[in-house]
């Protein structure tokens, strides 16, 4: 987009610069008068326009919500708004919500991406959007600083301090910032994949929390078989670039594995047959059992079914590193394709090559939340509750951010409001709740809880909230109290295990109709529930696409 054709627009402390051809629908979204948007001189030239407090009064008496965030938890609340009483905008880096349970199947061609995606901007619903990463919070005059994300795509690419690890992000400028203001603030940045600073992990390990991971892992798996037939591929290094490792034994892992062995021995061997004998999934997991949210017994049926399907579950195991060649004794020419497998040390095992590491060990807290969310210079008067006990004396209190101790995430009391507390070691123990600023989602904790980070949790939390605030009645209604509705993995071979919440168990096939059934009705869309069955029976007939694209 050319500089040249942009008008520009005044929007609190900042510019946001905006496209002339969608200049109507953006004042719409920010709460301009069509005269305010009229008043935009033709020639390209910058005039004054109303300020974002000045904007408000065309908001036709609504009242913004500003959602940080386009997971669980904020797409939900943002789609759960009633729209004639408030205006909701989301800000996200990534314009669309992600069905996170389905990335598995994207990943090896039994669902393709599309079906898990829900666009944020959409004709059938009044959300508005900016896509941005929140860089700060200015609570006392309720505004977020936004740092535009439009070409952004490698953001995510951070090592636990929140610095950028990859070449590429190194590569991308940063975006311009804007304020952007708000009545009622939603933090629902969600967590980043934990690595504990183990070498090359961020560097050269996949991931698998969005559509983007998915992708890469599905080009990969396709790229290993192809090198791997080719005429020039010692024997050793096809055994390498076959060996494919899932380091985590959670529902994630666990589902992945069983996904990838579906597309090996369903498709793939009639297309590679002399290679499926040498390939071979491995899962890694530190503690001495998969899946350890299910009971005893469900779990040993996963263990028990993968490895009569020839999946290896190794538990107890630590990676201490991985870089990219193959291992020293593995017999393979270090010149020969170096750089197109790797080598993951463990701890037990030594040195393992490996054609791919997908990665999926738990969550670590987002940068946004470690760092822009920490000490608070000035509180908002009208919207601080001081708790029994507390230093009624707002302003003479240095305040920062409450966060538990062990993940660091935002604790929030039983309504969600945020809460904060007097900075540092001082002798002053107060304790506020800010009125108008909600988390939810991964980055948050209900305190006096031990609520599992999951979509399930952060569904609930959204779906409760976005009530709350469409009833208005926050302050009078019982605080939020999860209801377990139990979990399910599926585990290859249309078998699945489901736990439910009442402490039903269900494994086998019964529970693979389950699983499928329930993704099935959790699914946002109308298009989405039509599209999802339609691609599980054209694969079941056809096979899974196998194009690298």
């Amino acid at each position: 987009m050319q500089l040249s054709h942009l008008h520009q627009l005044p929007l609190g402390m900042q510019v946001l610069t905006l496209p002339r051809s969608n200049l109507r629908g953006v004042c719409r979204v920010v709460g301009l008068t069509a005269s305010c948007a009229s008043r935009l001189s033709h020639d390209g030239q910058q005039r004054r326009c109303l300020t974002i407090q000045q904007a408000d009064q065309g908001r036709q008496d609504r009242q913004r919500v500003v959602i940080l965030g386009s997971g669980w938890a904020g797409y939900t609340v943002a789609r759960q708004l009633d729209s004639k009483k408030y205006q909701a905008v989301v800000v996200s880096p990534r314009s669309y919500f992600a069905f996170t349970p389905l990335l598995a199947s994207t990943s090896v061609g039994t669902l393709e991406f599309r079906t898990a995606l829900e666009p944020v901007r959409s004709r059938r619903s009044n959300v508005g959007f900016f896509q941005g990463w929140a860089d700060a919070v200015d609570f006392k005059n309720g505004t977020v600083t936004i740092e535009e994300a439009i070409d952004d795509q490698n953001r995510g690419l951070k090592d636990e301090s929140g610095k950028e690890k990859s070449k590429e992000a190194k590569q991308v400028k940063k975006g311009k910032t804007f304020a952007l203001s708000y009545d009622k603030l939603v933090i629902t940045v969600g967590c980043y994949s934990q690595t504990f600073n183990t070498p090359g992990i961020r560097e050269h390990a996949l991931f698998l929390k969005d559509v983007a991971d998915a992708r890469k892992i599905r080009n990969r798996i396709l790229a290993c078989f192809e090198a791997a037939a080719l005429p020039t591929t010692s024997d050793e290094m096809r055994k390498v670039l076959l060996n494919f490792a899932v380091v985590g034994g959670g529902p994630t892992g666990i589902e992945f594995g069983a996904e990838l062995h579906d597309l090996m021995h369903e498709d793939l061997v009639r297309i590679y047959p002399e290679l499926i004998p040498l390939a071979k999934i491995t899962v890694y997991d530190v503690s001495d059992k998969v899946l350890p949210m299910f009971d005893e017994k469900l779990a040993k049926y996963c263990m028990e079914t993968f490895r009569r399907e020839g999946i290896a579950i190794k538990t107890q195991h630590h990676v201490e590193g991985l870089r990219p060649g193959p291992p020293k004794d593995s017999g393979v020419d270090t010149k020969e394709c170096a750089h197109d497998c790797f080598t993951l040390q463990l701890k037990e095992e030594g040195e393992v090559g490996v054609g791919m590491v997908v990665w999926s060990t738990g969550l670590m807290n987002n940068p946004f939340v470690a760092k822009a969310l920490r000490q608070i210079s000035v509180l908002p008067e009208n919207e601080v509750e001081v708790l029994e006990g507390g230093h009624d004396a707002v302003k003479a209190v240095q305040w920062e951010v409450k966060k538990d101790a062990r993940s660091g995430s935002i604790m929030t009391d039983d309504r969600l409001r945020m809460r904060i507390q007097a900075q540092g070691d001082a002798t002053d123990k107060s304790q506020a709740i800010l009125k108008n600023v909600f988390a939810l989602g991964d980055c948050a904790i209900l305190e006096g809880t031990t609520y599992p980070a999951t979509a399930q949790v952060a569904s609930q939390k959204a779906m409760w909230l976005a009530k709350r605030l469409n009833k208005n009645d926050i302050e009078k209604s019982a605080g939020f109290s999860f209801k377990n509705l139990g979990v399910m993995a599926y585990i290859g071979s249309w078998n699945a295990v489901v736990q439910g919440g009442s402490g039903g168990n269900v494994s086998g096939r019964a529970a693979w109709i389950l699983w499928r059934g329930a993704y099935l009705t959790k699914s946002v869309s109308i298009r989405n529930k039509i599209l999802i069955p339609m691609y599980w029976f054209l694969n079941w007939i056809f096979g899974r696409d196998i194009s690298r694209f």
